[in-house]
């Protein structure tokens, strides 16, 4: 299924209130080709369900705007394609309520352990435009490359933090 994904980035100021208490869905992702500074093509594992996704950004390299074209996996196939390897990372989803919006609340795991970026889908761009960062959030890094999910495949929070210093972020865990 091929859409035009519209959407705002934020790094997490502080755990949203309830959070921690909330149901969740674990994420492995592995990211293709491997060897890419920025992979766009993205093996994904959400719960029992798998898939594969090619992002590609509409305009230059603003993840705000992309075409994102995804195609479901049986567990075999996705089994079988993991065999391939690439750039990987696993995070916690949580979906939270916020005004009227659900904010998926990605709270990554191991090596990226201190991470948490909140998102927000929209269905236009009027949407998009009007939208005011959560209280619970310190920036907007929607148009930060290196917290894209090809981008962060493979590294460690190490790698990132003075990337993410330089926005007021500090290391957050539930």
């Amino acid at each position: 299924m091929k859409e035009i994904e519209l959407e705002r980035t934020y790094l997490a100021k502080y755990v949203p209130k309830g959070l921690a208490g909330m149901e969740y869905v674990v994420i492995s992702d592995a990211f293709f080709p491997e060897k890419a500074a920025h992979p766009n093509l993205r093996l994904r594992k959400r719960g029992d369900k798998y898939e594969i996704t090619k992002k590609t950004p509409v305009e230059g390299t603003d993840s705000s705007k992309q075409i994102e074209d995804t195609v479901a996996l049986t567990e075999e196939e996705y089994r079988d394609l993991t065999k391939a390897g690439g750039k990987k990372f696993t995070k916690k989803r949580y979906l939270y309520p916020y005004q009227g919006r659900t904010a998926e609340v990605d709270v990554y795991q191991d090596d990226l352990l201190g991470l948490i970026v909140v998102d927000f889908e929209f269905d236009n761009e009027e949407d998009k435009d009007s939208f005011r960062m959560p209280d619970f959030c310190v920036a907007d890094v929607t148009q930060e490359q290196f917290l894209a999910g090809g981008m962060l495949c493979g590294k460690k929070y190490s790698d990132i933090s003075a990337q993410l210093e330089m926005h007021g972020y500090d290391g957050l865990k539930i």
